[in-house]
């Protein structure tokens, strides 16, 4: 697979998209004075678009037709351990990085209004987690990477604790502690690797250490803690709902949309291609999981009282169809896969911030409390049932792109395989239109839906730029598709090389 490490001769482009928004952050720090939350505001907003047209050049000079790694830069850090700052792109972690950078322009839009208290420090958590996370993306030396991967958890972490809801702290230490577990288990994985490469942490020529299966199971093992729960699959998914139900809404949305990812960006980019031969040997345990988290989680969210609790289960279930296409092993499962994450941070981004609208209005996200919310919020309804409809996977949305390429790269493996994972375009459409159903359609339910106001400018155009990007990924995924193409036919070939 080798993956040549190419540099070229331009601008870091990969460094500015992980120290702008950073940088950004600690400048926003420094107004830390409540009085100073209008310029907090603005220059975070300003750091938050800076760190996303930074990274709009990655994809305008990005190479369609090769898997080596582009825009790569490199230089010592730790020379005693020859441990290095290398960075670099594929077509796997472009779109990711783009993604998570578009989605911390909107968070920070999102705040704009709903946070009062603290409001640099919330601020400058979520450009500093967005600058973290491009560096998980992009890291190609494994310490670097888990110094990123835990890293980007304490901004979170801070998010949740201190502008959650009532039970924070208690969502916010379980969320860390799931996360902080499994990766502790990483970490022994990457040092063993150290030690059997000859004292390299470059992730590239991990790729073609000889290990035994039973060496590589352990490993995925090891691997599989972190990544996981990460995803997160079943059954170490139990964080997500307590932590999305606590969060701020702009907790959430970074939640769902971005560190979700993190974990299916970590079985692309280490199991398979360093492991393959186990990936191969237990590839029925995560398809079985991946089905257990499809089916069963989707009943779980049929059955929420909590918009927010059902939209995180949701999560979790659309989640499943990235690891399910990761471990059938075919182009289209992976690009599936892969299609689906940048889909899944749209929707998820969207529903929740939909969420954030009625709560910040009623303080209440509960589906009883509402009802008959088309009748004072008629835009908001609008936009709401364009982003449920995604979600339950409509033809022409980006919810339906990933998910079909998974369920026909399921049928072309095993029929029954994919008559099983298609049973989420059923449970997606059933909880998501229930839920709409019983929030905006009806009688107005009381005086306070009464009393709602339609969305402001703001709202409107924060969402409006979501729809933008449901509809064109949805009608015409290609320019991601064809970005991912070459990096994963090549990581095909080389997981097949290896396959026992």
């Amino acid at each position: 697979m080798g993956h040549p490490l190419k540099a070229i001769d331009v601008l870091p482009y990969i460094s500015l998209a992980i120290w702008v928004p950073i940088a950004a952050g600690v400048l926003v720090l420094a107004l830390h004075r409540d009085r100073d939350a209008a310029a907090a505001r603005w220059l975070a907003l300003v750091g938050a678009v800076a760190g996303f047209a930074v990274t709009l050049p990655l994809y305008a000079h990005f190479a369609i037709g090769t898997a080596e790694m582009q825009f790569v830069e490199a230089m010592e850090w730790i020379p005693r351990f020859n441990v290095n700052y290398i960075v670099g792109v594929d077509g796997i972690s472009l779109p990711l990085v783009l993604l998570n950078s578009f989605i911390t322009v909107l968070v920070v839009w999102a705040g704009w209004v709903v946070i009062q208290t603290r409001v640099a420090q919330y601020m400058a958590a979520f450009l500093i987690m967005s600058g973290l996370t491009n560096g998980v993306f992009t890291a190609l030396d494994g310490v670097l990477f888990y110094v990123f991967f835990e890293a980007m958890l304490i901004p979170l972490y801070l998010i949740i604790g201190i502008w959650g809801g009532p039970n924070r702290v208690y969502a916010a230490i379980k969320f860390f502690l799931y996360t902080l577990l499994g990766s502790l288990l990483m970490l022994v994985a990457l040092i063993y690797l150290y030690s059997v490469s000859g004292g390299s942490f470059s992730i590239l020529e991990w790729y073609q250490l000889p290990l035994s299966l039973k060496t590589q199971v352990l490993l995925f093992i090891a691997f599989f803690a972190a990544f996981s729960v990460k995803v997160p699959m079943w059954p170490v998914h139990t964080w997500l709902p307590d932590a999305h139900t606590e969060a701020p809404t702009g907790g959430s949305v970074v939640l769902a949309a971005i560190t979700l990812k993190v974990g299916g960006y970590g079985f692309i980019r280490f199991v398979l291609p360093i492991l393959p031969d186990a990936s191969h040997y237990l590839a029925g345990f995560m398809i079985a999981l991946s089905l257990i988290a499809i089916i069963y989680i989707g009943f779980v969210a049929l059955v929420q009282p909590d918009m927010k609790k059902l939209i995180a289960y949701s999560s979790i279930s659309h989640m499943g169809f990235v690891t399910l296409g990761v471990f059938l092993f075919s182009s289209m499962g992976v690009e599936g896969g892969l299609v689906q994450m940048i889909s899944h941070g749209f929707v998820s981004a969207a529903l929740f911030l939909c969420v954030g609208v009625l709560y910040d209005r009623m303080h209440s996200r509960l589906i009883a409390d509402y009802g008959g919310v088309v009748n004072t919020m008629p835009k908001f309804a609008a936009f709401a049932m364009l982003f449920a409809m995604a979600n339950s996977g409509l033809p022409g949305t980006s919810g339906f792109v990933g998910e079909f390429m998974v369920v026909l790269a399921s049928i072309k493996t095993n029929f029954w395989l994919g008559f099983c994972a298609a049973t989420i375009m059923i449970l997606g459409a059933a909880y998501t239109l229930w839920m709409y159903k019983r929030v905006w359609y009806g009688k107005t339910a009381n005086d306070h839906v009464a009393a709602l106001k339609d969305l402001s400018s703001r709202e409107f155009w924060l969402l409006a730029m979501l729809v933008a990007a449901v509809l064109a990924l949805g009608v015409y995924p290609k320019p991601f598709t064809d970005v991912m193409h070459a990096s994963v036919a090549d990581l095909l070939a080389h997981v097949a090389q290896s396959k026992l």
